[in-house]
């Protein structure tokens, strides 16, 4: 019996989902990835190409799937914490208040004004620290390697401030339903006030290098060009939509947190390009400082956690004395709480975009049903648009500038 190859290889290609059709025989067909270094995580990029020009860009994904969101299904709502954690690893505290907010709207409850004056603090210091990675490895991709370095200066000594504050660096779990695992340790908002007052300066010294650079320009202005239009029908969101210069920012159009008592602005681009993201990302690094320096100069006194110890765990120096916060104690993590059978969803604004999980109760100890709304998924689904028409050269500076984590888009 004869063989036919060519079947046997269409087979193949079916079967693993990497058939790709060419448009004409004029076309060429390859692969951008998935150990590519600037796809940001094992991002694969199917890339139809006449001559240098791209035809057509299609993502795919799915090579670090961990199946979070169902595991968090599997465990009680204080444990799911962790698992937020490690979907945009390095969006820890934005993406447990996520959660914490959705969880919270089920049980009917709202955090103190001291825990809400220090996870708006904290989740600003954490979209600083995003920016600042973003802005390393989008330079580095784009051959300018000094910034890397630079902008890692001031990712540190936020990571020092969390890792002083929870015991670690990343994921520290430290937003949780009721409140904050733990209050600030001494000298914590001065090490804050000092970051804020030198912030400015090393910005500045980042922009000094990059504004003005001819290769920068040439390498970032007019390239990945997307309307605004093209951005609300492929539900793009965060800094990426605000770069093609639509003034949507969830801390503002639905405020959490009490985000409402601050003061900032939405800086916003005009032509929707890789340069316009940069600048937005830019100056919202200067925003979140100020929200900072406000949190600092108004930090309310009083309890970070709410008088209820069927939600939140007793302190630690009531266990010596009290039997009743032993049994709290144990009862909360062996069997966690129970809220009321419900569903809920609350918006927040994260470093890449809207986040927010959709979390249905049915009364039990652990969600029925958990659901992450991903930004990097979303913002990822418009990487064709902005690629199409490029040079292939285009496509690291593109994909950089919608500053993408693997981590939740295949969450």
């Amino acid at each position: 019996m004869a063989i036919d190859l060519d079947e046997i290889t269409d087979t193949a290609q079916i079967q693993t989902g990497v058939h790709i059709d060419a448009l004409d025989d004029q076309t060429m067909v390859v692969n951008m990835g998935p150990q590519h270094p600037s796809t940001h995580g094992v991002l694969r990029i199917v890339l139809e190409l006449d001559g240098e020009l791209i035809v057509k860009a299609t993502p795919h994904i799915g090579y670090v799937h961990t199946g979070i969101e169902k595991e968090m299904e599997y465990q009680t709502y204080l444990k799911a914490v962790t698992l937020t954690d490690r979907m945009d690893y390095l969006s820890a505290h934005i993406n447990n208040a996520a959660y914490t907010l959705s969880v919270e709207k089920l049980l009917g409850i709202e955090a103190t004004p001291r825990a809400q004056c220090l996870r708006v603090m904290l989740m600003e210091m954490q979209r600083i620290a995003s920016h600042m990675v973003w802005l390393g490895t989008h330079a580095l991709d784009i051959g300018a390697m000094t910034i890397f370095f630079y902008a890692f200066q001031q990712r540190e000594k936020l990571l020092d401030m969390t890792e002083a504050m929870s015991g670690v660096r990343m994921m520290p779990s430290w937003i949780v339903p009721g409140g904050l695992r733990g209050d600030t340790p001494l000298g914590w908002l001065e090490r804050g006030k000092e970051f804020c007052d030198d912030f400015p300066r090393a910005v500045e010294e980042l922009e000094s290098l990059l504004d003005s650079n001819p290769i920068w320009r040439d390498r970032t202005q007019g390239i990945g060009v997307i309307s605004a239009e093209d951005c609300i029908s492929f539900g793009v969101s965060g800094p990426t939509l605000r770069g093609s210069g639509v003034a949507h920012d969830i801390r503002k159009a639905v405020p959490y947190s009490g985000y409402e008592n601050y003061e900032f602005y939405i800086p916003t681009g005009k032509f929707g390009d890789v340069f316009d993201r940069y600048r937005v990302r830019m100056a919202e690094m200067y925003q979140s400082r100020e929200i900072i320096k406000q949190c600092i100069e108004n930090m309310p006194t009083g309890p970070i956690n709410i008088d209820d110890r069927k939600i939140v765990p007793p302190p630690r120096i009531e266990m010596d004395s009290s039997m009743e916060s032993v049994i709290h104690h144990f009862k909360l993590w062996t069997e966690g709480f129970h809220p009321p059978v419900g569903q809920s969803y609350i918006p927040l604004e994260s470093p890449k975009g809207e986040i927010g999980f959709y979390i249905v109760s049915d009364g039990s100890n652990r969600p029925w049903r958990s659901h992450m709304r991903p930004p990097s998924f979303m913002n990822l689904g418009a990487l064709s648009k902005m690629c199409e028409g490029r040079l292939i050269a285009d496509v690291v500076a593109i994909i950089g500038s919608i500053d993408i984590v693997l981590g939740e888009i295949d969450r």
